[in-house]
């Protein structure tokens, strides 16, 4: 019930014309991972209490699977795995629940599903407003949880309440009005409470069912589910999604998704609108300092990638940097950390795959190696820092593998990394970009490292991309290719020397008169009559491959 209206209905009405797209990678990894996931959750449950289930054979045809989930239902079966219910012609639903529970105390059954993503996270002891409900795998008790903290997931809790729909056309609900879901953890069963989105649910359906049936219209708009879906780049009724955006200069191109439905009630439909936008802020606009918006959509008229926010731009510098990126793969673990020092790079990985304790001996080796480089450092006198960009991956990382691999040579306490993590010497390149720029294509490391020169060697270097490669590197599929594996380590010594080059283009360790950075244009460039479109040329700014941006 939650993703794009004009992808929904586009797949309804030319999924046919897809069947010779290739599946993106990403999308392919994740749902074979969500495949294992599941995979291993059943087996673990059924090898428990195998007398307690019913397992509904996944090779009947779907109406076979459906009437054998309805017969174990009437016959009273505690737990039933793979439940499919069956379809229903007149509202157009369809689906299954992994796992349908007998309610012994009030009757019916409760749904709970399975995901490959978490659903709770770790809550540090002290008071909170609000403990999440879980329960124990094996036996129905849910209780307020005070060691977790509810991770949002609107989809999860909108598939429940799809579930509760078509168990209660059939008599097979529980009033309890309860479902579950196992998360990536598969440790405790997160219960969620369905009554407090079923009117949610039942709007978006209606709307949904609408599209999918022609009867509602719809047209492009950006969304982060663009960034994988085939209609973005491909059409079927004349212009590709992002031709027909670009073309129309649609306001979602530099506020997507809930940002351009808020300026869409305001009138706000092109990004010329959005530019010679006065007054006040919208009152219902919570994303952000709105002028900021407005001059997004004035860069964005002007071909300028960044806008500094101050004339100086400034960046922490050290007598001794360290740049780290490391490399994970789903949730498995992280096998490879890369650093560069005084021009050289050094990996710390492990090639046997995930999960593997071996990573837990890279990841000694390397903090192991970092720590050492900061004494020497402080002995001789000098300042240190490391650097990441977007450090919320390093850090989840830091944390996890301290904690996983605890006791191993060289692994640090938690304590110990939070202390370097809270600490001055670890720098966030994302955050320096954030507070000194506005990026209005996008502030990946990818979108802004080429405007400070920069390129990649691989064209397909990305987060995605090294999922497919990290596959063929160890070998899930087959013998080892130990070219991947040269395709990886190049590819993170590349994201190491790029956040190098995007520090030194910042904050040069020897300023010239005209630094390259001042070169970028300046909130002042933008600072125009808000009834017009930006009229100023602001300098152009160099781009990657030596071609500059036209302003």
């Amino acid at each position: 019930m939650i993703g794009c209206r004009h992808r929904l209905r586009m797949d309804a009405a030319h999924g046919r014309e897809l069947r010779d797209v290739v599946e993106d990678s990403g999308v392919r990894q994740r749902r074979e991972a969500a495949a294992a996931h599941r995979a291993s959750v059943r087996d673990t449950l059924i090898a428990a209490a195998p007398d307690a289930w019913v397992v509904i054979d996944p090779e009947l045809r779907a109406g076979a699977r459906a009437e054998a989930t309805v017969r174990a239902c009437e016959a009273g079966a505690q737990w039933i795995w793979g439940a499919l219910l069956p379809q229903e012609p007149d509202t157009g639903r369809r689906g299954g629940s992994e796992i349908l529970m007998r309610d012994t105390d009030r009757g019916g059954y409760i749904p709970i599903i399975v995901v490959n993503h978490k659903v709770t996270d770790p809550r540090r002891p002290g008071p909170a407003d609000f403990h999440p409900l879980t329960s124990e795998l094996s036996r129905w008790n849910p209780q307020p949880d005070k060691s977790r903290k509810l991770r949002q997931q609107p989809r999860d809790q909108q598939r429940l309440a799809h579930l509760y729909r078509m168990l209660q056309r059939h008599g097979l609900a529980s009033p309890s009005l309860l479902g579950g879901v196992i998360g990536l953890q598969a440790d405790r069963i997160l219960v969620h409470d369905i009554a407090g989105v079923l009117d949610d649910y039942d709007r978006r359906y209606a709307d949904r069912i609408a599209v999918v049936r022609g009867q509602s219209p719809t047209t492009p708009a950006k969304v982060p589910e663009c960034r994988q879906c085939p209609w973005w780049t491909r059409g079927a009724e004349g212009a590709s999604c992002e031709q027909w955006l670009t073309e129309r200069h649609h306001v979602s191109l530099v506020a997507p998704g809930s940002r351009a439905e808020v300026l869409r009630g305001h009138g706000v439909t092109t990004i010329e609108e959005l530019a010679a936008w006065t007054g006040e802020a919208p009152q219902d606009w919570q994303h952000g300092p709105f002028d900021e918006a407005v001059v997004t959509a004035r860069a964005w008229l002007a071909g300028a990638p960044l806008v500094r926010r101050f004339e100086t731009v400034r960046v922490q510098r050290a007598d001794v940097e360290v740049d780290v990126d490391l490399e994970s793969y789903q949730e498995h673990g992280a096998y490879l950390w890369g650093t560069l020092l005084d021009g050289r790079y050094r990996p710390f990985l492990t090639w046997d795959p995930l999960p593997t304790t071996d990573e837990g001996r890279s990841f000694g080796e390397f903090w192991t190696w970092l720590m050492s480089v900061r004494a020497a450092a402080r002995a001789a006198g000098k300042t240190f820092a490391a650097y990441c960009y977007s450090r919320t991956a390093e850090d989840k990382w830091l944390y996890e593998s301290a904690e996983r691999f605890a006791g191993m040579p060289g692994v640090p306490t938690v304590e110990q990394v939070r202390e370097f993590v809270d600490g001055p010497e670890w720098v966030d390149m994302f955050q320096a970009v954030t507070e000194q720029f506005i990026c209005p294509n996008g502030k990946g490391l990818k979108k802004v490292a080429p405007v400070a020169g920069f390129s990649w060697r691989d064209p397909e270097a990305g987060g995605e991309a090294s999922m497919s490669w990290y596959r063929l590197a160890v070998g899930y599929d087959g013998p080892p290719d130990l070219g991947q594996r040269t395709r990886l380590l190049e590819y993170n010594e590349d994201d190491v020397r790029a956040t190098l080059a995007l520090r030194e283009w910042m904050s040069p360790r020897q300023p010239t008169a005209h630094s390259a950075v001042e070169q970028v244009p300046s909130l002042a460039d933008f600072a125009l009559d808000p009834r017009a479109t930006p009229a100023r040329t602001p300098a152009p700014v160099t781009a990657s491959g030596g071609g500059t941006l036209s302003t």
